[in-house]
């Protein structure tokens, strides 16, 4: 099992620790990388990191990432709605955040560590902050998520990697509209916790939005 992470020690042993999360398509990577060029800070990548908790799941402990571990692509996504997928995510279920406590403990304190994760949700992250907008959820307008990720599956290589030989107009056309679930849970979450939601919409450069984030983290 990952660590018991809503022990309240935690919370101290992570202040060095800021969190950048929210929705696909928001610039969580391209702000994590800019606030990195600019601040002495380690980033912690989620997708990254993702393939590492593979050797740590277990269907009993695990059980939706599991699932998801054992299905071909096309089966994620074709012939399900898009509430179906979003019910089955192990990030959802908290599933994957111990994983991302466990590699923060194991990294060294001296410096600040930036993370970005698109699984961390409000209600998980909450008790391990000593201060409100040591984290910052960033959800992107439909449109420009649409673009976002519209740019990213052009490249059909990368597409089969995701959705498998499915259509991938329809894979694409249930993932937006799951990842609207995601979004309108982590609104509530943080609504309901007082914490940071920004929506990103192209109106702001990443250079605002950078120096927002390094405000809002204390990193200058």
């Amino acid at each position: 099992m990952a660590t018991k992470h809503h022990r309240p020690h935690l919370a101290r042993r992570l202040a060095h620790v800021r969190w950048i999360a929210g929705g696909t398509g928001s610039g969580k990577s391209t702000l994590a990388r800019a606030l990195a060029e600019r601040y002495d800070v380690l980033v912690y990548d989620g997708d990254r990191a993702e393939r590492d908790y593979v050797a740590r799941c277990t269907p009993q402990a695990t059980p939706n990432f599991w699932a998801l571990l054992q299905a071909p692509p096309s089966r994620t996504w074709n012939g399900k709605s898009a509430r179906e997928v979003f019910a089955s995510m192990p990030s959802l279920h908290g599933e994957t955040f111990g994983f991302v406590v466990d590699d923060l403990l194991a990294l060294p304190a001296g410096r600040p560590v930036l993370v970005d994760d698109f699984r961390t949700l409000p209600r998980d992250v909450a008790p391990l902050l000593t201060w409100p907008e040591q984290a910052a959820f960033l959800l992107p307008a439909p449109k420009f998520r649409e673009q976002a990720l519209r740019d990213r599956f052009a490249d059909a290589a990368r597409a089969r990697a995701n959705w498998g030989d499915s259509d991938h107009d329809e894979a694409l056309a249930v993932r937006l509209a799951r990842d609207a679930l995601w979004d309108a849970e982590v609104r509530r979450q943080g609504a309901e916790l007082d914490l940071s939601v920004l929506t990103v919409d192209g109106s702001r450069d990443v250079e605002d939005l950078a120096d927002d984030l390094a405000t809002r983290f204390h990193l200058r």
